[in-house]
């Protein structure tokens, strides 16, 4: 039986990966949405759910307000004596760290480890002697340099800082520049660094190997886009099967879909690992399209794209681009979405709306259809489909004065208003809105069942996909609008 690549289709940047007895989870970035770091959980690699996330929100008040791009980049995860170690870098801050003994039902305790600007991907490992170290590569918008990893010596608990400041172990300026995203392995009795370097869409897979912590390391490419359709390929993590062999799973940039996640089979030679498809094993691997499983395990493992609000809860599917700080939703025969107003700074663009709850494309064409009663909305509130990106589009219903408005409004990440660019006098409180999404990113917007002609070209965000979602807000923290459900339908 054969997968196909990628086998998660979704935006899970910066993935690593680790098998604790007979499951499998996974964590990637989450930048500046909350809650933060989602963790996947899988029985065979291929088929994955949504299980839950490590914090509701983000650890600093700033994150109160939109912040595209930023917050928790690339995190790693671990187990060590009893304990799931999840290390969060935020470049901005330092690099927090999350602990639970539970990883599925757990509450996590947190601290930050090491306050400071420009540190990025941390990744820990314990040695042999009882010692702990962090690698962590610089972000140059921060730090003021990249394409170095460096290593700072921490308490085995990782609750203190045992070395003054990080040392440079590897300066990959002249054969590995970008050097970033370093994962720890102690494997054949040596120590092994796999990390991405020449960018995100057109780097490759770099391995480092020492028999000594602090280096000298050796160096090699292990995998390269070489002749697949798999650009990048970009950073992941290596991942031990049962039966002693390794697999590698990575993301691929895919412009609006976001970084999309592929597994790939691990050939050691040389004591090197050659990721994918190798015809020369002197040289290196080539992402696959497709390969045998590596367990043979049935699971209906998925993850939702719906949410029918007919519990009492919100799906996992749902973020915000920036912490709750007011209750904005409650259950009644739907979501009921309090019309929030978050104006104060004069922000009146969607995109710095903290409170759209957005979720991450799933499929390649699909389309989604959502109603909404606004029998409860007040003048000037409005509630909404969204598409969301570096430039994005949403249709909404709108009441001004006493007469509500379907209007479609354009904007962008560098714009401080959005531009009305139709607008229709509606006679119903009630309206069901509509959005279109096809391959390679095209979509329309409408409601009631029928599309506009305009067509929009999807962009991803900072650092993330297009994400999509719903809306409600106004001027008096008083209205609301009730979305009955929130359907997703794949085209194929």
């Amino acid at each position: 039986m054969k997968y196909k690549n990628p086998i998660i289709l979704g935006d899970y940047s910066d993935p690593d990966v680790i098998r604790y007895k007979d499951n499998y989870y996974l964590i990637s970035s989450s930048f500046n949405h909350t809650p933060i770091i989602p963790i996947l959980k899988s029985k065979n690699l291929i088929d994955w759910k949504l299980l839950r996330y490590v914090d509701d929100k983000l650890p600093f008040g700033r994150f109160n307000e939109v912040y595209h791009g930023e917050g928790v980049w690339a995190p790693s995860i671990r187990y060590h004596n009893g304990y799931f170690y999840i290390l969060a870098p935020f470049p901005d801050e330092g690099i927090y760290v999350y602990r639970t003994k539970d990883i599925e039902n757990g509450v996590f305790e947190s601290w930050l480890l090491i306050p400071g600007k420009g540190l990025e991907d941390p990744c820990p490992i314990w040695t042999d002697d009882g010692k702990c170290y962090i690698v962590i590569a610089f972000a140059k918008s921060r730090a003021g340099f990249n394409s170095c990893l460096g290593l700072y010596e921490v308490s085995p608990d990782l609750k203190s800082v045992i070395s003054d400041n990080y040392k440079i172990i590897f300066d990959g300026h002249n054969t590995q520049p970008t050097i970033e995203g370093p994962k720890f392995y102690i494997r054949n009795n040596m120590y092994y660094i796999l990390a991405p370097a020449g960018s995100v869409k057109t780097g490759w897979q770099t391995a480092l190997r020492s028999n000594n912590i602090y280096g000298p390391y050796e160096e090699k490419i292990v995998m390269a886009q070489n002749d697949s359709k798999i650009n990048g390929p970009h950073q992941g993590a290596l991942v031990d099967l049962p039966d002693g062999k390794d697999v590698f799973i990575h993301f691929q940039d895919l412009g609006p879909y976001g970084r999309i996640v592929h597994l790939e089979p691990v050939t050691w030679y040389n004591n090197w690992p050659i990721i994918g498809y190798a015809k020369d094993l002197l040289l290196n691997g080539t992402p696959v399209d497709e390969y045998d499983y590596f367990i043979d395990n049935k699971s209906n493992y998925k993850i939702e794209t719906s949410d029918l609000f007919n519990k009492d809860k919100l799906s996992l599917i749902w973020q915000t681009p920036a912490n709750k700080t007011k209750p904005f939703y409650s259950f009644n025969n739907g979501l009921v979405y309090k019309c929030l107003y978050y104006n104060e700074k004069g922000k009146k663009a969607l995109n710095q709306y903290p409170g759209s709850l957005l979720t991450k494309v799933a499929y390649k064409s699909f389309k989604v259809k959502t109603e909404i009663d606004t029998n409860f909305i007040n003048p000037n509130d409005e509630a909404g489909l969204v598409l969301m990106g570096k430039e994005y589009a949403y249709v909404a219903i709108e009441r001004i004065n006493d007469k509500n408005y379907i209007c479609i409004k354009e904007g962008s990440f560098d714009k401080e208003n959005d531009e009305i660019t139709y607008m229709e006098e509606y006679d119903s409180n009630n309206v069901i809105f509509n959005l279109e999404f096809k391959y390679p990113g095209i979509y329309r917007l409408g409601y009631n069942n029928k599309y506009f002609k305009k067509k929009y070209i999807a962009y991803p965000g900072r650092w993330i996909g297009t994400k999509y979602g719903i809306f409600a807000r106004g001027n008096k923290d008083s209205g609301s609008a009730t979305f009955k459900y929130f359907k997703v339908l794949e085209v194929k």
